[in-house]
């Protein structure tokens, strides 16, 4: 049987676990845009970067199933602690029970509301962060959270490649095309971080505060 790039790339990554799967599937039978949701690919990604710089504070902007969450947290020690804002309420009745129940040791806070409004109610520097809501807010959101990223702390951004819409002339004039453009063009003049590209899924970019 022949296999397409995407089918090889998944068939050559370690699979997720039986728990995560679950949640996966959970996702695409239950929830509006189930392509919200990491993935597979995506999620042992974000796993295998937590587990690498051995991230104990996480901070994650845009929960939606709890996917991505829970892979950066089965990477995480048991002291570790990962918070997770959702501006969605009517999200947290499907979540916030795929989060409490998970079999990772670490805690998982999740914080239904507007993180620009809660966000100094914690205090502490994050050693990793991960951006994936609105994508018209991003370099609001970048700014946010930068100043409480630990030097040579790690923040990605989801999305940035947008469908592959940042380079096509048709959607010069979409909104949230035009925002991810102008966050990618933002993060390339700031000299406080290094980052890449990732042409993974819709695009993720990884940053590091210098």
């Amino acid at each position: 049987m022949s296999m397409n790039l995407d089918e090889y790339i998944a068939a050559h990554t370690t699979q997720e676990d039986e728990y995560l799967h679950r949640l996966y599937r959970a996702t695409q039978q239950f929830l509006l845009r189930p392509r919200m949701a990491s993935g597979p690919l995506q999620g042992q990604f974000l796993r295998m970067l937590t587990q690498m710089i051995g991230a104990r504070r996480v901070l994650e902007i845009g929960t939606y199933s709890g996917y991505s969450a829970l892979c950066m947290a089965s990477a995480m020690p048991a002291d570790g602690e990962l918070y997770t804002f959702e501006i969605n309420d009517e999200q947290e009745y499907f979540t916030r029970p795929w989060l409490e129940g998970a079999p990772y040791p670490p805690r998982i806070h999740m914080i239904v509301g507007n993180v620009f409004e809660l966000l100094d109610d914690i205090p502490g520097e994050f050693d990793l962060a991960f951006i994936d809501a609105n994508k018209r807010q991003y370099i609001e959101y970048y700014e946010l959270v930068l100043p409480r990223l630990r030097h040579g702390g790690v923040l990605i951004a989801d999305n940035t490649l947008w469908d592959g819409h940042v380079v096509d002339p048709e959607y010069a004039t979409d909104a949230q095309t035009r925002a991810i453009c102008a966050f990618n063009d933002y993060l390339v003049n700031d000299a406080r971080v290094e980052q890449v590209v990732l042409p993974i899924r819709d695009g993720l970019t990884l940053v590091r505060r210098r």
